[in-house]
């Protein structure tokens, strides 16, 4: 995939107005205290649908119905918050919409989809098997597959990063560090990046137990890897997007693993310190960001709260201090 131009994204962000306001980029001194920096915090967890992926899909549906105006329903596979962002462009578009699920999956994301209107089938194990049980509905059902990773989402996510760069220009992030699932979100960063001309380095953030990403960033090459995260949902890759491995490859500039302790002490912090609430990948950015703040110590940095949509239980018990 080639960067975004800077008129695919603006006309992007004016579909994404349509449905969102812009969200916060904010500093907390208790959290510039913990890390010794000037953090800026993106509260995507701050949209509609309680995370960034709300962009991709007003704009993916926007674009697909200018293109395909009789569609007949779409479909998509998701841990929660991308089939949230379908199941809510679909219903303002009028268009049915089903999302399958792993069996398993977070019970209150589930909740959140048939809120949505979307129709939820459970099936597989993992993220995997749930896209290729979606991808066999489409075809027998004659409905439009919505993928994880394409370039209307992309351009919808990257929104939320030329909002960012425009709040901090007066104090430009050295670094800033992106959570990677399916990669879109890390995409769109470097993507915003070059359209805004910052300068900070971008630093992806996988989970230790899905480290797809980090070992294909590492052989130069796709390469599956097992999925064992009990926290970091939205991070649960077992085989890389070739896509949007070629885009990190080309401009990111590290990738690194948090594990998922370090994922529950990040997301203890940003309720202590910002009393906001995340989920496990939402807390992966400063997961990193703790693992790596001596390198980063007095520096204005960046980190995407990209999504606070945790179970109640699974957070009360990441409060109580108990161990992934």
């Amino acid at each position: 995939m080639q960067l975004l131009t800077p008129e695919e994204i603006a006309t992007a962000r004016a579909i994404v107005a349509e449905v969102q306001a812009p969200t916060p980029t904010l500093r907390w001194p208790l959290l510039d205290a913990r890390l010794g920096a000037r953090a800026w915090v993106k509260h995507e967890n701050h949209t509609r649908v309680g995370a960034f992926k709300l962009r991709g899909g007003a704009v993916y549906l926007h674009e697909l119905l200018r293109r395909e105006p009789g569609v007949a329903g779409v479909i998509s596979a998701t841990r929660g918050n991308h089939g949230q962002s379908i199941a809510l462009a679909a219903a303002a578009h009028g268009v049915a919409c089903t999302i399958v699920v792993p069996r398993g999956n977070s019970v209150e994301k589930n909740a959140a989809m048939r809120a949505l209107g979307a129709t939820l089938v459970e099936h597989g194990e993992d993220f995997q098997q749930s896209r290729e049980h979606a991808a066999t509905l489409a075809t027998e059902r004659g409905l439009h597959m919505v993928p994880s990773f394409h370039r209307d989402l992309i351009r919808g996510v990257a929104s939320y990063w030329m909002e960012f760069f425009e709040a901090v220009a007066s104090d430009p992030p050295a670094v800033v560090f992106v959570p990677i699932g399916q990669g879109s979100g890390i995409s769109a960063c470097a993507c915003a990046r070059a359209a805004s001309k910052a300068s900070a380095r971008i630093v992806g953030v996988v989970s230790a137990h899905a480290t797809a990403y980090l070992d294909s960033v590492r052989a130069g090459r796709a390469v599956e890897a097992p999925v064992t995260t009990r926290l970091a949902d939205g991070m649960a890759c077992r085989v890389p997007d070739a896509d949007a491995l070629a885009l990190i490859l080309r401009e990111v500039d590290d990738v690194i693993a948090v594990t998922d302790d370090e994922v529950a002490q990040a997301m203890r912090a940003l309720f202590a310190d910002t009393h906001n609430v995340a989920e496990g990948a939402g807390a992966a950015a400063l997961a990193g960001t703790l693992q790596q703040r001596e390198r980063w110590a007095g520096q204005s940095i960046g980190l995407a709260l990209s999504g606070g949509n945790v179970d109640s239980d699974v957070f009360a018990r990441v409060l109580a201090g108990a161990s992934a």
